[in-house]
């Protein structure tokens, strides 16, 4: 039997039953008792969870799900259907199975979510495994989640933090790693100037990001003013610009050194219209990243793209090696992500104060916590 339907036959005998949302279908999310995880097999570790917070993935799973939670059974973790969710989220050690030796029970722990090959995997074998082709994502297609009182992953998944990173902020280590990213494949360094285009969570995070790695000048779009508003009190120095008002190119080139644009422009939204103010917005020679994920294809204007040089870089998750580094930034207060957090909730009322209260068109909520404990 192999080690992934191992854990399922595990997960699925229980120790007993645990309160975890699932998900069902779109707009079907449903708080339940299921089994809990029984004790962690070979290289894998049982937490009990203390806080999760909600993704932008989590939101289209519910709002038109299934996407990324399998139909059929993952070709690498076997997992598929009903599904519970959470890939944000930490909390302490419950138990270890044999030949742990990263953790101990009792220790505080961040989840590093994906879950790929070790080895014998072109891009495993290169220490790229979150570009492997059978990644799978605890949260959405793993045997846990989460949103549950418990979950088992594998002993890679799983980074201890210091007595200076609080369990909430052990739940932003992840979003805060897509940030961290982002800036990193734009070539953010000490005084650049740099766009993000999204005052989302990922995008808020990624302000916060590009502040630590030592911009000297922050640019935001969104066309949601609530939104900016919050931009602006998390950096009082950043220049919000609403696209309903603003010409974003034109007021970016009129505040950068003369008068080409910004150095870096990263998208954070997945949509069309914020990906061309990212290319207009940035100067010749700059650099374009694409971190938000965008559902259909883009038509972008690629004579701009040749005639201002400029390079377009794609951002996927996270390099899985960057946990230890962003949760130094985070427990340092080099970046701050508690900052993005504006509600905490119950699991019981996930759906309605957490799930439906982001997806309201007013914005008036960034980034959402659940307390599990």
């Amino acid at each position: 039997m192999s080690t992934e339907n191992a854990t399922m036959k595990r997960s699925a005998s229980g120790a007993g039953t645990m309160k975890a949302l699932r998900f069902h279908a779109a707009r079907d999310l449903r708080v339940e008792d299921i089994a809990r995880p029984d004790q962690p097999g070979p290289g894998q570790v049982l937490v009990k969870n203390r806080f999760v917070g909600i993704c932008g993935t989590d939101l289209h799973e519910y709002s038109y799900g299934p996407i990324f939670i399998p139909k059929e059974p993952h070709p690498f973790t076997g997992a598929f259907g009903v599904q519970v969710l959470g890939h944000e989220f930490g909390g302490v050690v419950e138990a270890v199975g044999a030949d742990v030796t990263s953790v101990k029970p009792g220790d505080r722990v961040s989840i590093q979510p994906l879950v790929m090959p070790r080895a014998g995997d072109y891009f495993a074998d290169r220490g790229l495994f979150h570009l492997s082709p059978r990644l799978a994502l605890v949260g959405l297609s793993w045997v846990s989640g989460g949103m549950a009182e418990y979950a088992l992953v594998n002993d890679y998944n799983v980074a201890p933090v210091p007595a200076e990173l609080s369990d909430e902020e052990a739940a932003l280590v992840e979003p805060a790693a897509v940030a961290v990213y982002a800036c990193d494949r734009g070539g953010v360094t000490a005084g650049s100037s740099v766009l993000v285009t999204g005052a989302g969570p990922i995008g808020a995070l990624t302000l916060l990001a590009a502040r630590a790695a030592g911009a000297a000048q922050l640019f935001v779009s969104d066309l949601n003013d609530t939104r900016l508003g919050f931009m602006k009190e998390m950096l009082p120095e950043v220049v919000t610009l609403n696209p309903k008002r603003d010409n974003v190119g034109e007021a970016i080139r009129a505040r950068t050194e003369g008068g080409v644009g910004c150095d870096v422009a990263i998208e954070c939204v997945g949509n069309e219209h914020a990906l061309k103010a990212c290319l207009d917005a940035v100067r010749k020679q700059g650099v374009v990243v694409q971190t938000g994920l965008h559902p259909h294809d883009n038509p972008l204007d690629w004579f701009s793209v040749t005639f201002k040089d400029v390079d377009i870089r794609g951002s996927w998750a996270y390099p899985t090696h960057y946990w230890p580094r962003v949760i130094r930034m985070i427990a340092t207060g080099l970046l701050p992500a508690s900052k993005v957090v504006t509600k905490r909730i119950r699991l019981d009322d996930a759906v309605k104060e957490g799930f439906d209260a982001l997806l309201d068109p007013a914005g008036t909520q960034l980034k959402i916590l659940i307390s599990l404990s």
